[in-house]
């Protein structure tokens, strides 16, 4: 009888799934690099199933490292996502939730305007006692470093990278500024860098009888700097000098956001492999004779600085010790001749225009990421574990071992990249976003509640979607589960707490999501 039951138990052991662990925590904590792209899809790196554009590097990572599949940003626009990245905040909570200028400064749109009066840079400020990933890191002995765009805070706010917990920035404080790679200027810490590049204006289309199939009607797009080498450079000379203390860095460049424009080499090179196709004339942004090209031309340009960084890494014996994540802050967008259709850029999921960027839609949210740091996290590993941007907070303190203050709406996903401990999950991921029209979301499991036109002139609308079987969120099954639509409803009201800020208001939200 003993036996039978020491088999029956060693059976049930076996069928049980089995965290397994990794190396033992090391003396000195590990570097932490956040690389975030800007736009860049589910479906647009090898490593998640692309076959048009070529991503080697970052491709090595997911092989070293561990693949999320259902990983989340916390907003489906720059701003909002940025902020719930580093502050651990969920939409219904967090105090920027919409793209923002922030209060009246003028003109904040003219780009000249912009160069003589800094005042019109930059978006809406955090509040000053806003505590971000970074403060907690240097308070923890990190030298903290960013590179590339902030788009939280003007210059001279009580919101600029520097007070914001990091030792060093360089990039553009302001994110309608980063709708051209060849700005005038750029921010080292709280002073201008001035670049050898010319006022040619974001937005500025070809000049009308300019021929558009002539490369030379492109020549005015193309200036002296490139500002992602500029900063590549700067960041590496940061890495570089961090000898004595652990370091942080946030690299968050803006590729492959538009405009289009990309190293000459790369855009050749995909010329030479997806042949000739028609130019896009810029209604919008800048022009692009070969559109296609340079936005695959854009994005391994990242994937070859990637690589850049890993190399300096391994050759100085830091990689070793180096905790890196790489993720998106959005979906992929569908302006400025970007070309979704053509990439499948959020497959497995929808990411056309309404379904990609700016929307509560898998193709607007869900994002790759990967984790890599050799001899914790399992290499060639991939994780179903539905996670969001606003968990890294968590995970970083729970890593090194500190407290939040406040709480977060996180929750540590590092049982999962260690393959230790007990993983803890979600009873729901929360999204509200006041941009286009109004919209909430829920996901529970497999269920994901949606509900758009919150606050148009549109009908409401209430979406419910079985994501295993149905990802591409095709069959909206509200009508035939009432009481999942009323349960995860009742989670989402739960969650949501009004804005403090009018312009992040959806007021039909504040009386509960089926009150609208």
């Amino acid at each position: 009888m003993l036996k039978a039951c020491l088999i029956g138990l060693l059976l049930l052991l076996s069928a049980m799934p089995v965290l397994v662990a990794q190396q033992a925590m090391p003396a000195t904590p590990p570097n932490i690099i956040c690389i975030l792209a800007d736009d860049l899809g589910y479906g647009e790196l090898g490593a998640y199933g692309q076959d048009k554009i070529e991503t080697p590097n970052i491709d090595a990572l997911a092989r070293e490292g561990m693949r999320f599949t259902d990983h989340y940003s916390s907003a489906p626009v720059c701003a909002p996502a940025r902020y719930m990245l580093l502050t651990g905040q969920h939409a219904g909570h967090a105090y920027i939730r919409n793209n923002d200028e922030g209060d009246a400064r003028g003109n904040v749109w003219d780009y000249r305007a912009m160069l003589r009066d800094s005042v019109l840079e930059g978006q809406r400020a955090m509040p000053a006692d806003t505590r971000t990933l970074a403060h907690y890191l240097k308070a923890e002995g990190y030298a903290t470093g960013m590179v590339g765009k902030w788009g939280l805070g003007s210059p001279g706010s009580v919101s600029t990278p520097n007070k914001m917990g990091f030792d060093f920035f360089f990039g553009y404080n302001c994110q309608r500024q980063a709708h051209t790679y060849y700005p005038v200027h750029l921010y080292r810490n709280e002073s201008r860098v001035y670049l050898r590049n010319d006022t040619v204006a974001p937005h500025t289309p070809l000049p009308e009888g300019a021929d558009p199939y002539d490369m030379k009607s492109y020549a005015p797009y193309q200036l002296e700097d490139y500002a992602p080498d500029v900063m590549f450079e700067e960041m590496m000379g940061f890495v570089q000098q961090q000898r004595e203390l652990p370091f942080f860095l946030y690299w968050a460049t803006p590729i492959p956001h538009v405009a289009l424009q990309a190293p000459q080499r790369w855009v050749d090179y995909y010329v030479g492999k997806f042949g000739e196709e028609e130019p896009y004339t810029g209604k919008g942004y800048f022009p692009s004779r070969y559109p296609r090209a340079t936005y695959a031309a854009m994005i391994s340009y990242l994937d070859e600085n990637v690589g850049k960084l890993v190399a300096h890494l391994k050759a100085t014996g830091q990689y070793e010790n180096t905790l890196i994540v790489f993720t998106s802050d959005n979906g992929p967008t569908f302006a400025g001749g970007a070309d979704p259709v053509f990439f499948d850029s959020a497959a497995p999921f929808a990411g056309t225009k309404g379904r990609g960027k700016a929307h509560l839609y898998e193709g607007g949210i869900r994002v790759p990421m990967i984790a890599t740091w050799p001899g914790h996290i399992p290499s060639g590993t991939s994780t179903a574990h539905p996670s969001a941007h606003y968990d890294f907070l968590a995970t970083v303190a729970d890593l090194l071992e500190f407290e939040v203050e406040g709480g977060t709406d996180g929750i540590s996903f590092l049982p999962t990249l260690l393959q230790q401990g007990t993983q803890k999950a979600h009873d729901a991921l929360i999204w509200a976003f006041p941009g286009y029209g109004g919209q909430a979301a829920v996901r529970m499991g497999d269920w994901k509640l949606l509900c758009r036109h919150l606050s148009d002139e549109e009908p409401p609308t209430l979406e419910l979607y079985h994501l295993k079987k149905d990802p591409a969120e095709q069959q909206n099954v509200a009508k035939d589960y009432p009481e999942v639509v009323q349960q995860l409803a009742e989670r989402f009201d739960q969650a949501y707490r009004p804005s403090s800020l009018e312009k992040h208001r959806i007021p039909a939200l504040e009386d509960g999501i089926l009150n609208k």
